[in-house]
């Protein structure tokens, strides 16, 4: 999915002259011949590409794809885009094939097959265009892959802020078709890309370009059948690590059930994992909302975090954040403040017993209720 980004930066860097022309990816499949396809326009590989990037498992092509572009730009975004990833594909394919034409001006398009076994045949292919197509031919076993609805389910989890457009076939769309007799509009139904993905999520701009109806727009593109939060955090930081993302305060029913993994990791948009333990405090797993970070480690399978310490730093960075914020709506409007208390006291009170950094702030808004429900300053604050 992601030598697509490699044509653009060559292109930047001079390195490649031609016409980049439309890089959306494409996903389709057959369910009669029960294969999957994802094809490119990105920068495409010769024969001896695909044995060096693809066959040598061992070889990481992304170290030296660094080490030729480390004085001209920023290396963190090759990290993740070759690598044991590929191999993957057989977990769900008897057999895959690989049909690619290099940038390269007069290169040959090359046809690589292998079954997942240690042999693999490669000969000249039949593409005629820049770009690479992967097909999977799915075993029985795994023919579930092969139901539009099982990979749009996939598609939107795993790639839904990809940078690069990603497109699963067509949809059906109601547009505008005239009026009536009566002066009534009318509606056709029209066909349309399906474009699966936001190349320009929330959290990737500014905040102050941003209105309440945005912060609110996206959170029920994250959480469609979601209440509205009860207010949001834009993270947006560079130095000492980069962070960016959206964190928000949810409404909890009261008889709520400790739902956590809402909030999604993501690494330059591609999606990590929704287990952000270690990253963001215990306290505030019951938040919703996505962190952005391309300075999180991750292990080559990308399950897990390790604790280190930038996420170490990101901890107490988004702490802090949390309790700037909750102490700016105290002092702000107190009376709006003690009308989601019901909600944001059990952020508040774990946090107390658990983070003390979090309870030096927190002593200047922890509230109680007294009997006739009149809010008070807690004591602690003394």
């Amino acid at each position: 999915f992601y030598v697509k980004t490699h044509i653009k930066r060559l292109a930047s860097l001079g390195e490649y002259k031609g016409d980049l022309g439309a890089l959306t990816i494409d996903v389709s499949f057959d369910k009669k011949k029960k294969k999957i396809t994802v094809s490119d326009k990105g920068i495409g590989m010769t024969a001896d590409e695909i044995k060096k990037y693809i066959n040598q498992i061992a070889f990481s092509g992304a170290s030296e794809f660094v080490e030729k572009y480390k004085d001209k730009a920023d290396e963190q975004q090759i990290i993740g885009h070759f690598g044991l990833g590929f191999y993957s594909a057989f977990m769900v394919a008897k057999k895959v094939e690989i049909q690619s034409l290099s940038r390269e001006e007069g290169a040959e398009p090359a046809h690589w097959i292998c079954d997942g076994e240690t042999e693999f045949e490669i000969k000249k292919g039949n593409k005629k265009e820049r770009g690479t197509d992967i097909i999977l031919h799915i075993a029985e076993d795994s023919e579930e892959f092969l139901e539009e609805n099982r990979l749009q389910g996939i598609l939107d989890k795993y790639s839904k802020f990809l940078p690069i457009p990603i497109r699963f076939g067509q949809k059906e769309e109601q547009v505008e078709d005239g009026e009536d007799k009566e002066g009534k509009k009318k509606y056709k139904t029209v066909k349309v890309d399906n474009i699966i993905n936001n190349t320009d999520p929330l959290w990737t701009k500014s905040p102050n370009d941003l209105k309440d109806e945005d912060y609110l727009a996206f959170y029920k593109e994250l959480y469609p059948f979601a209440e509205d939060p009860l207010f949001w955090i834009h993270l947006n930081v560079d130095y000492p690590f980069n962070l960016t993302g959206i964190l928000y305060f949810p409404k909890l029913k009261k008889n709520f059930e400790f739902q956590k993994n809402k909030i999604q990791l993501y690494s330059r948009q591609v999606f990590i994992t929704d287990e952000v333990k270690d990253i963001v405090p215990d306290f505030l797993q019951l938040l919703h909302g996505v962190i952005d970070s391309p300075d999180i480690p991750l292990n080559v399978s990308r399950s897990y975090l390790q604790s280190d310490s930038n996420v170490k730093k990101i901890n107490g960075y988004i702490t802090k954040k949390v309790a700037d914020k909750l102490g700016e709506l105290y002092k702000k409007d107190r009376k709006s403040y003690e009308s989601k208390w019901s909600d944001i006291g059990v952020f508040v009170k774990y946090g107390l017993i658990s983070e003390d950094k979090f309870e030096e702030k927190a002593k200047e808004f922890v509230l109680v209720k007294s009997i006739v429900g009149t809010y008070y300053l807690s004591l602690i604050h003394i």
